[in-house]
């Protein structure tokens, strides 16, 4: 599949894509300082490919819509799990771009840390040292190998746990975060949590929450619900982050816990 683009429209995509680095973005999206259990402070950013990622997808399930279709899929329509074939051009290009927005959301999550500790080295009083950065991708899918046989797994709303491998578990904007190593469960194809989740939809929340209550729940904390437009956002809109840890203890094992010092929200 061969898309004819000409040099202005590629100008056009590329300032685009050029202005989008180094951008949070909106919903859950956040950059949180955070003080760890281990002594340290802690700086966490989630981002993703922006708009990027959301474009490609919409492009390419489209696409596969159409062509199940034409060849008259035995998939039935209202599941809405239309399909590209991996080894076909439409799917090859499909995963080529995915990998493309992994990599976009990636670029624009360093960018962001960058400026981030610039500021601290700028306002500290005495030398910075910053650790290695730990980076975990969810919305993805990858090729691997589980109980001995090639598979795609797509992780939305959760993010590689294989053995030894650190990641980041995210609670809400007024508790506690963690830094985990994977523990490599095949149960779970070697996969644990992205984060708390979230406990009601954003509209329930934002009706339902007493903003009073949710600021309460922030004391000590910079960046607390200002209206009731903000509290989609607010701790009483996840779940429990405890407990979530708890019911994942045979998928990672936490190494650093961190609460929060200040939040910033897409």
């Amino acid at each position: 599949m061969k898309i004819k683009i000409t040099r202005e429209k590629y100008e056009e995509k590329r300032k685009e894509l050029a202005s989008q680095l180094a951008s949070l973005g909106s919903g859950n999206h956040f950059i949180e300082i955070q003080k760890g259990d281990d002594g340290h402070i802690w700086i966490m950013v989630h981002s993703g490919s922006r708009n990027l990622g959301f474009k490609v997808a919409n492009h390419y399930n489209k696409l596969a819509i159409e062509l199940n279709e034409k060849w008259h899929s035995s998939v039935p329509t209202s599941w809405e799990l239309a399909y590209l074939p991996t080894d076909s051009e439409e799917g090859l290009a499909y995963i080529r771009e995915m990998n493309y927005c992994v990599d976009f959301a990636l670029a624009n999550r360093k960018l962001m840390m960058d400026r981030i500790k610039l500021q601290f080295e700028y306002y500290a009083d005495s030398k910075i040292k910053f650790d290695e950065i730990i980076n975990i991708a969810h919305n993805y899918a990858s090729l691997e190998n589980h109980f001995n046989t090639n598979v795609w797994i797509h992780r939305k709303g959760a993010t590689k746990a294989t053995k030894g491998l650190a990641g980041i578990i995210p609670g809400s904007m007024g508790t506690s975060s963690y830094i985990v190593e994977g523990l490599g469960n095949r149960e779970s194809f070697m996969s644990c949590s992205h984060g708390a989740g979230r406990r009601m939809g954003r509209n329930e929340a934002r009706r339902v929450l007493s903003l009073e209550e949710e600021q309460k729940k922030m004391e000590g904390i910079i960046g607390k619900p200002r209206s009731n437009s903000d509290l989609d956002e607010a701790p009483g809109a996840y779940k429990d982050i405890n407990e979530v840890m708890e019911n994942q203890k045979d998928l990672v094992k936490v190494l650093v816990k961190l609460q929060p010092l200040g939040v910033i929200k897409g």
